[in-house]
């Protein structure tokens, strides 16, 4: 069967990364998710609609099962597809703490492993596999956060800012492929709870997330999702590397 596109999407298993994920399930085309755990609804869904679902398990917070992951998932990777697709989406918020309460090193290194490492590690194996791809895309889920200081977020900012110069490396190296480090917006999801639950000495600006929750102005993850999937199709894609999906209809 002649396949149209090949999409990698990580933390597939909730939020964003899942409404992506039901996003991208096209009929021709394959889909390989990667997360802690297995979605059987997203099997059928998948089933449905024609689409070729193969699921891969992993803690990319832990190093090696990320590498492991890359090499797997890549080497396993279709020829001949129109398009390759990465979507480098899982992360966490957490350690949420004053620069001088981050005490707990294992705490920032799982979010460092998970909010860069594995992205660093599962684009270099992307690269690798498509080479002499005509079209292949990167997108990195970034945050605003990455771009502007957020009081009690030094671990989460310190990643995302990671993740936009990198993407910024990879296109000056010019690999022949698509790159973009887009911040999402504020969205409905369950990262959004672990904010709001935050202690306010911790993330002073606690209350200013829990009104844009208690307002309605969190959009959701379907919206957004559909939203980066035609941004993702489009023919400007990867032309501005640093990007946010609000500057796009």
């Amino acid at each position: 069967m002649d396949i149209s596109t090949v999409a990698i999407i990580t933390g597939a298993s909730r939020g964003l990364g899942h409404a992506l994920a039901l996003g991208l399930l096209q009929p021709g085309a394959q889909l390989i998710t990667i997360a802690r755990s297995h979605d059987a609804a997203l099997e059928q869904q998948a089933a449905s609609a024609g689409c070729l679902l193969q699921q891969v398990q992993a803690d990319l917070s832990d190093p090696a099962a990320a590498g492991a992951c890359a090499a797997k998932v890549m080497a396993s990777l279709p020829q001949g597809a129109q398009r390759y697709l990465l979507i480098n989406n899982a992360g966490t918020v957490a350690p949420i703490k004053q620069a001088a309460d981050l005490t707990d090193a294992n705490a920032i290194a799982a979010a460092f492993n998970l909010n860069v490492t594995s992205l660093i590690a599962l684009s270099s194996a992307f690269l690798h596999a498509t080479q002499g791809a005509t079209d292949r895309r990167i997108l990195n889920i970034s945050s605003g956060a990455g771009r502007n200081p957020m009081p009690g977020w030094g671990v989460y900012c310190a990643t995302k800012a990671a993740v936009d110069l990198y993407s910024q490396v990879v296109h000056a190296e010019n690999h022949g492929v698509r790159i973009v480090s887009l911040a999402p917006g504020v969205i409905d999801t369950g990262m959004q709870k672990q904010i709001r639950s935050s202690d306010a000495a911790s993330f002073p600006n606690v209350e200013r997330f829990a009104q844009m929750h208690e307002e309605g102005q969190l959009a959701t993850p379907a919206a957004v999702a559909q939203k980066i999937l035609h941004y993702i199709a489009h023919d400007s894609f990867g032309s501005t590397v640093l990007d946010d999906i609000r500057n796009h209809a």
